[in-house]
């Protein structure tokens, strides 16, 4: 019997005093995985990323799952990420998730060939620099993202002429600048879930009316999406942008004004993986993580 560590967060625990409003995610994704991987001889245990009693030696490995306080404090968790590389096997890589922690890996992904939204790369999201990027990507509709984060936080969609939201709801340093798509909130957004490379299924999120974030916490729904060849082609295609051994990857695609589907995100280090709409996720996963050990 293989002992891999899953690594989560404090704030992902139903009983904690710090719970987040989709703390339950953390428990669909888990009973999903954890009976799969016992059955193929894994026993897959929920291991708290910053708990000073936490041992990775003791594990044949450790997966970044769901670790979703980490964007407030990034210097702690590359450090623990670090320390964990060096007493275990950790999946993904450590390498992959230095590269893929700060959205400018979507610059090496454009170089490469994948189908890329246009993007402002920015110093700071204040007044000018907002000003600035109306007229730069010729849209007076926003999206201002952190270069360093995720699920949405201090994400700002700013139309022109509006005032701009609060200091502490705009990224805090460097950040990205990107047109709003409509597709988003009429068709939504497509996640591919790939595990070992071999893909597993695929979730449309959809945000509540009204919004754009596709996220549970603020009223997202997902559903099965069933890809086109041409679609599956497509996500498989950013996959081969990047070289490595991957336990998981999840490419997130929206489409564009162009009609056709653009990447948003390739998530390497802590996606969530629509368990609910993939029948098949616990065996995928459990086949790819035990050929990694």
């Amino acid at each position: 019997m293989k002992h891999v560590a899953f690594l989560s967060a404090a704030c992902m625990l139903k009983d904690s005093p710090e719970a987040r409003k989709d703390y339950w995610e953390y428990d669909l994704e888990i009973s999903a995985l954890a009976p799969a991987c016992l059955a193929a001889g894994i026993e897959l245990t929920t291991c708290i990323w910053d708990d000073p009693g936490f041992d990775a030696s003791r594990y044949d490995g450790a997966v970044i799952g769901t670790c979703w306080d980490y964007m407030q404090k990034p210097v702690a968790f590359e450090a623990a990420l670090e320390a964990i590389a060096a007493k275990t096997r950790l999946l993904n890589p450590f390498e992959i998730f230095r590269w893929n922690q700060r959205k400018t890996y979507l610059k090496d992904l454009a170089a490469r060939g994948a189908p890329m939204i246009p993007t402002l790369w920015c110093e700071r999201a204040d007044a000018a620099t907002i000003s600035e990027a109306f007229d730069a990507l010729g849209s007076d509709d926003i999206v201002v993202k952190p270069v360093l984060g995720g699920g949405a936080w201090r994400q700002a969609r700013i139309r022109r002429g509006e005032a701009l939201p609060e200091a502490e709801n705009l990224p805090i340093a460097q950040c990205m600048i990107q047109p709003f798509l409509p597709a988003v909130s009429q068709e939504g957004e497509y996640a591919f879930l790939f595990f070992g490379r071999e893909f597993s299924h695929c979730a449309r999120k959809l945000p509540a009316k009204g919004d754009y974030r596709v996220q549970s916490e603020f009223g997202g729904r997902e559903e099965i999406h069933i890809p086109t060849v041409d679609e599956l082609a497509l996500a498989s295609s950013v996959l081969k942008c990047v070289e490595g051994d991957l336990l998981y990857a999840r490419v997130d695609m929206l489409r564009g004004l162009d009609g056709q589907l653009a990447l948003i995100e390739l998530e390497l280090i802590e996606p969530y993986l629509y368990p609910e709409q993939g029948p098949d996720i616990g065996a995928c996963f459990a086949r790819a993580l035990k050929a990694m050990l």
